[in-house]
């Protein structure tokens, strides 16, 4: 087991019961390493660590917060007044809690209260630290609690609905851009902690939160500029500082330093993307019907378990005389309590990889070995946040006009070529139609913004008339007409992948707090894998 940062004897509210009640309150001694949040039954009478009741991942961790306190909580929850408070009853006001704090990851918010204000910022300090490069941190949460079925603050009764109130000053102190060494040291230990745990704190770990962060290259990149480094698939790199979202200053295995694109590189601890047998974000029946697809014995994919959160699922296909159509089976990865992975009991691994190396030569009481790595398609790369790092004035000479892609609001829109190779669109925007400083800075902004499921903007050229804007082209042009002119029926979970894009980057528009004002299938445009990315946020309001 990793060092321990922090350990503490903390009150617990059970998540399993939607009503709550005095029996769902249980004392349970928590324990934070560098990887896991981690509860455990506690032996007072003798000082002892008991059996683990649970544990959540750091990395699934999406939110840590204060929450508002209970209304009429009972006596260990509530906070003592100092006129009730004597000398003979010092023991008993340690044993109180009431002071809460929520722990979000993605099976709902673990809610915690502390004995002490003091001890509950120093957790959420810490917390806060060891969670710092999780790349899935909300910008909204519930500041009051989940109770009988709904959210106090909000009364909304899904309990992974999005948060009602914006996180304050999180993201000037967590994320604010600026660069990156060591984090801040935690704070000392408490005398309500020492007296409560009867035993000192373990030692502090010299190094479990300084060490620098490697990531492993997903995909191949070429420099665009001399501030770029150069990225080759599978190797693993230095970051050194992140200076923004989408460019990070990073170092090669030489000691050759450059600025890459972040949506090119993934964690170590996350490097199962690399392979070609894992798809991160596929459904069961997803899953299914590309191995008939390919029908071939032993074919296999490696997903995320949808119903177990957290989990792997591994999913093989066979032939089988029996049946013609084949069959397929779904295999959930298991974990020890050592943290070894497992799909027979007999066999375990250190990690993912080792394991299915394993299957891929032993059955080992699986349906098939696992044979054959299957995938939806090749990973293409995705785009980046601009044409290199810094690009945001792009020289007019560098770029090759091929054919009009139509007219719209903004202007007219054309194929091209930057510096001859690579593939974008050049919107061309209508003179005296929009204010150019007005649009000067909403576009500085737009440039910031990356996802998947949005079309990505690289650059403009505003030293010569009429103003461009270059953009990532996408082969199979509006979604509007693409519906309209594809001369086939669509199928319903066609048509439902297709709303999804559209939702996911609607959602990621909105967790950067940046409205659309003109969503429409118009405005969404489908790359040559049939993927629907939305457009034109935010230039519609700058239109006259």
């Amino acid at each position: 087991m990793s060092n321990a940062i922090l350990e503490s004897i903390f009150l617990k509210r059970s998540q399993q019961k939607k009503k709550t009640s005095p029996l769902n309150f249980k004392k349970r001694l928590f324990l934070l390493t560098e990887s896991k949040l981690s509860y455990y039954e506690y032996d007072f009478e003798r000082g002892r660590r008991g059996s683990k009741k649970g544990s959540v991942d750091i990395e699934k961790i999406t939110c840590v917060e204060i929450v508002v306190p209970e209304n009429n909580p009972p006596p260990e929850r509530r906070v003592p007044r100092k006129e009730d408070i004597n000398e003979h009853e010092q023991i008993s006001i340690i044993e109180r809690f009431p002071y809460p704090f929520q722990v979000v990851y993605d099976e709902g918010p673990l809610y915690v209260f502390s004995p002490t204000e003091e001890l509950r910022n120093r957790w959420i300090h810490q917390l806060k630290t060891v969670t710092y490069y999780n790349n899935n941190l909300v910008q909204k949460y519930h500041p009051c609690f989940w109770t009988d079925g709904q959210y106090l603050c909000c009364s909304q009764t899904a309990k992974m609905a999005m948060g009602c109130k914006v996180l304050g000053n999180r993201s000037q102190s967590f994320k604010s851009g600026r660069s990156l060494q060591k984090p801040e040291k935690p704070l000392p230990p408490t005398p309500e902690e020492n007296q409560m745990m009867k035993k000192p704190l373990p030692p502090k770990p010299t190094s479990s939160t300084s060490k620098t962060r490697k990531v492993i290259a997903l995909y191949d990149y070429t420099p665009m500029n001399d501030q770029d480094l150069q990225l080759q698939k599978g190797e693993e790199y230095l970051i050194l500082e992140e200076s923004s979202e989408s460019w990070w200053r990073a170092q090669d295995q030489n000691g050759k330093q450059g600025y890459i694109p972040s949506n090119y590189v993934t964690e170590t601890r996350d490097s199962l993307e690399i392979f070609e047998w894992y798809l991160k974000n596929i459904t069961r029946r997803q899953a299914e019907e590309l191995l008939k697809k390919e029908g071939k014995d032993g074919g296999f994919i490696v997903r995320d378990s949808i119903s177990k959160t957290g989990k792997y699922t591994v999913s093989v296909f066979a032939k089988s005389s029996g049946e013609p159509q084949g069959t397929i089976r779904h295999y959930v990865v298991c974990c020890t309590p050592q943290n070894k992975y497992f799909l027979a009991e007999k066999h375990h691994f250190n990690t993912i990889p080792e394991l299915i190396n394993y299957h891929q030569h032993n059955s080992a009481g699986l349906i098939s070995r696992l044979k054959y790595p299957v995938s939806a398609q090749q990973k293409s790369a995705p785009s980046t946040a601009g044409l290199g790092y810094g690009a945001w004035e792009i020289d007019l000479k560098e770029l090759t006009f091929l054919k009009e892609l139509g007219a719209g609001q903004f202007g007219v829109v054309k194929h091209g070529k930057w510096r001859g190779q690579y593939n974008v669109a050049v919107k061309m925007i209508k003179e005296g139609c929009m204010s150019e400083d007005a649009f000067i800075d909403e576009a500085k902004v737009m440039m910031n913004l990356s996802h998947a499921n949005l079309v990505q903007l690289f650059g403009v050229c505003t030293k010569e008339r009429p103003i461009l804007i270059i953009t990532e082209y996408l082969s199979k042009g509006c979604l509007l007409t693409y519906l309209r002119d594809t001369r086939r029926s669509f199928q319903a979970t066609e048509l439902l992948d297709m709303c999804k894009d559209v939702c996911e980057a609607m959602e990621y528009l909105e967790s950067k707090q940046f409205l659309h004002r003109d969503l429409a299938a118009r405005n969404c445009l489908v790359n040559e894998q049939g993927v629907v990315k939305v457009s034109d946020f935010g230039l519609s309001s700058l239109f006259s």
